[in-house]
């Protein structure tokens, strides 16, 4: 295939026309087109040198920057893939493609040189070559397809936390690394949690999950550790801020087609009783003409157990149906299926998370010694908290004495 061919075919990609927007791509376009025109060197270096730039987060491996582009790809054949195809024509033109992008990735330099002009050739010579791989193309996207349940596509390939900005998914690109293994001395609590999440993952009935409790003692930790947990296995975070809840049903939609799963996770949640977020979080949980995703599940943490602020001149006001009332305030929380409590811990729970977080954190002292000094501690932060005893073992194993 020659390198016009090449430049034509490139252009006139269907099914993986995405990847054309990619730098690596890019360049290689902007290459062919020069080489194309005969382009003077003093216009073809830099562009091959741009070319060149774009593969070094490969190694320099054209043939890996083309295969990520390609396997990340969000295109009509992937998103269809967990519900059977796009379709046979799609298929064809899918087989093709794949075919093409293989000879593409085995693009060398000589082959760009090649045909040139001596003195244009002598003046690329300095430019250094490029590397390539021996990747089966067709093979690779077919594992892809087939593991689309858990890999995903798009930026859900790259990344698995993500937040709304005005009514899109926007990746976070350093997430916190929290695992429930670093979450000593809640694990009858996070059990439940994470039953519920093996349930939505294996595509089982799950219930939207209401962690309460008080502060400190890990609500929103855990759901961070479940995001992290599960990634490989298809699971995806995406997190909402109070003031976008009506955002929730575009975004649901956006969800509902994809093969992974997805837990919309609302940290820190509550209302006043005349908040008009408190009206469609009901839709949303239950109730809606629409439903719920089967692949979605909302998960939210908040340290109000009905989630509505009620002060006691609600409960003296001059409401006729006052009963009435106060029951649609505690539906909220009803509607959750799991509700999942953390209480403050006591003396015995507290000293075990102690001991696991100073084993973590390599703090070598003795146990009488570290309760005691945890205590005192303690009491100066307002209270017994995992929280606090994270921050107690983080200052000594800093070499801060406290």
């Amino acid at each position: 295939m020659t390198l016009d061919e090449m430049a034509l075919r490139l252009e006139g990609l269907v099914v993986f026309r995405g990847i054309l927007q990619t730098a690596p791509v890019q360049y290689l376009r902007m290459v062919l087109y020069l080489r194309g025109q005969e382009a003077a060197p003093a216009r073809l270096v830099p562009a091959v040198a741009d070319f060149e730039a774009s593969l070094l987060p490969y190694g320099g491996s054209w043939t890996a920057a083309l295969a990520d582009a390609v396997l990340e790809d969000e295109n009509p054949c992937i998103r269809k893939a967990a519900a059977g195809g796009a379709g046979p024509l799609a298929d064809a033109c899918l087989a093709q493609e794949l075919a093409f992008l293989q000879t593409l990735g085995a693009l060398r330099l000589g082959d760009i040189l090649a045909g040139l002009d001596g003195a244009a050739r002598d003046a690329c010579a300095f430019l250094p070559a490029w590397g390539t791989d021996a990747i089966d193309l067709p093979a690779a996207y077919a594992q892809r397809l087939a593991e689309v349940g858990q890999k995903g596509y798009g930026i859900f390939a790259r990344h698995h936390v993500f937040t709304v900005e005005d009514g899109a998914l926007v990746p976070v690109h350093c997430p916190d690394p929290q695992r429930l293994a670093d979450l000593p001395g809640y694990e009858a609590e996070r059990r439940k949690v994470v039953e519920n999440t093996e349930a939505l993952l294996a595509g089982r009935p799950a219930n939207n999950v209401l962690l309460y409790g008080d502060a400190g003692t890990g609500k929103s930790s855990t759901v961070k550790a479940l995001a992290n947990e599960y990634a490989p296995r298809g699971l995806r975070l995406v997190e909402i801020k109070k003031n976008q809840l009506y955002q929730i049903p575009a975004v649901m939609d956006q969800l509902a087609e994809n093969p992974l799963k997805f837990i919309l996770f609302i940290d820190d949640l509550s209302f006043t009783a005349n908040d008009d977020d408190f009206a469609a979080l009901k839709a949303i949980l239950e109730g809606s003409a629409g439903g719920r995703s089967h692949n979605v599940a909302v998960y939210a943490t908040s340290n109000r157990r009905h989630l509505v602020k009620e002060t006691l001149a609600d409960r003296s006001g001059d409401d006729i149906h006052e009963m009435d009332t106060r029951q649609e305030l505690m539906s909220l929380s009803a509607r959750f299926g799991l509700t999942v409590t953390f209480q403050r811990p006591d003396k015995a729970r507290y000293q075990a998370i102690l001991l696991e977080l100073a084993r973590q954190y390599g703090v070598q002292r003795p146990a009488d010694q570290l309760f005691l000094r945890g205590e005192a501690f303690a009491l100066r932060a307002g209270g017994r908290s995992p929280r606090v005893a994270r921050q107690f073992i983080e200052l000594l194993a800093a070499g801060v004495e406290v």
